[in-house]
């Protein structure tokens, strides 16, 4: 699937709750007393909570905030596994 096509899933008033999430992502990865299998979750939920205030108490921003933590945990594993793939 093609960036176009998912970006196109997800409101662009919401592209700001992306960036803050893939930036909530890379602290709590620095932190060390956050577990690796928790930050997925971590971030998720953040994204619904800044969906819900953006676009107010709907199941569309439920939904918005989930894609919105997924891209943002996607496009970290995608830029990491990048630079990992071309370090071999």
């Amino acid at each position: 699937m093609e960036w176009n096509a998912v970006m196109e899933f997800i409101n662009p008033e919401l592209m700001a709750v992306v960036v803050a999430c893939w930036i909530i992502g890379y602290v709590l990865k620095k932190t060390p007393k956050v577990p690796d299998w928790s930050i997925v979750y971590i971030v998720t939920l953040m994204a619904i909570v800044f969906a819900v205030l953006m676009l107010g108490f709907v199941i569309t921003s439920f939904i918005q905030g989930i894609l919105c933590g997924a891209v943002a945990v996607y496009g970290n594993q995608l830029v990491k596994q990048s630079r990992k793939a071309g370090d071999e």
